[in-house]
C-alpha cells in the first residue's frame, strides 16, 4: 500500500509542476513541508521522491538552502508509449495534438479514395523510417509526423492540408525532447502495427480495416497530466 501511495504522491507532485509551469530550479519545498502537505510518512515521501528522481523530474539538495527542486519539467504529452516535451508554444501542446488527432481521423478515408502510387510510397518510406528509429524517439516522432502528413497530402483537401502542415511544423519545431516510456515496448509495437495496417488499408482501399485502425489510433494518445 505504501508503494501505491508513493506513486500517487509522485503523480500529484508531477501534476503540480505542470500546472504551475515550473521550470528547472523551481523550489517545491522542504521534504518535511511536503510530508506535512501530503499527510504521509517520511518513508512514503522518500519513495515518491525516488520515483521522481529516477524520471529526472526532481532533485533533492541538502543544507540550509536545500529542499526539493524541479530538475526537468514533466512530459506534456504521452503518445503511443513516447513522452514529448515542447517549449515556446503559445498554446498548450495538447490543443495542437487534439486538432491533429481530429484531422487524422478525417484524412485517411479521403486518402483511401485519392492516393496515388507516389503517395503510398511516401507513406511506406515514413513507415520504414519509424521502424529504423526504434532506439531514437525523436527520429521516431519525426517519421510519425511525416507519415501522417503524407496521408493528409494524399487527401488533396488543400486548405485542410495547409492547416495540418502548419500544426505539424509547429509541433516539430517546438519539440525539445522525446523519450520512450520505460516498460511500454508493447504499446509501441502495437502503435507501429496500427500505422502499418493503416497504410495497408489506404493502399488496398479496405474501408473495414481502415475504420478499425482509426479507432485504435484514436486511443493511442494519452494525456500525462
Amino acid at each position: 500500500m505504501a508503494g501505491s501511495r508513493a506513486q500517487q504522491v509522485a503523480a500529484e507532485l508531477e501534476a503540480r509542476i505542470l500546472a504551475d509551469h515550473a521550470g528547472p530550479g523551481t523550489r517545491l519545498g522542504l521534504r518535511t513541508e511536503l510530508i506535512s502537505q501530503f499527510g504521509v510518512s517520511p518513508s512514503v515521501m522518500n519513495e515518491a521522491l525516488r520515483i521522481l528522481r529516477e524520471r529526472d523530474l526532481v532533485e533533492v539538495k541538502p543544507g540550509p538552502n536545500g529542499g526539493v527542486f524541479v530538475a526537468n519539467p514533466p512530459p506534456q504529452v504521452r503518445l503511443g508509449g513516447i513522452d514529448l516535451w515542447h517549449l515556446g508554444l503559445a498554446v498548450d501542446p495538447e490543443q495542437l495534438f487534439e486538432a491533429r488527432r481530429y484531422l487524422d481521423t478525417l484524412f485517411p478515408a479521403v486518402a483511401m479514395q485519392r492516393a496515388t502510387p507516389e503517395d503510398i510510397r511516401a507513406m511506406e518510406w515514413a513507415l520504414d523510417d519509424m521502424r529504423a528509429a526504434r532506439e531514437d524517439p525523436r527520429a521516431w516522432m519525426d517519421a510519425n509526423l511525416r507519415l501522417h502528413l503524407a496521408i493528409a497530402r494524399a487527401s488533396r483537401i488543400e486548405v485542410l492540408v495547409g492547416l495540418y502542415q502548419t500544426i505539424v511544423s509547429v509541433l516539430s519545431a517546438t519539440m525539445t525532447k522525446a523519450s520512450f516510456v520505460a516498460g511500454q515496448e508493447g504499446p509501441r509495437r502495437h502503435n507501429m502495427e496500427v500505422h502499418t495496417n493503416l497504410v495497408a488499408a489506404i493502399r488496398d482501399r479496405d474501408a473495414v480495416t481502415l475504420e478499425k485502425m482509426l479507432a485504435q489510433h484514436h486511443e493511442d494518445m494519452v494525456r500525462v497530466r
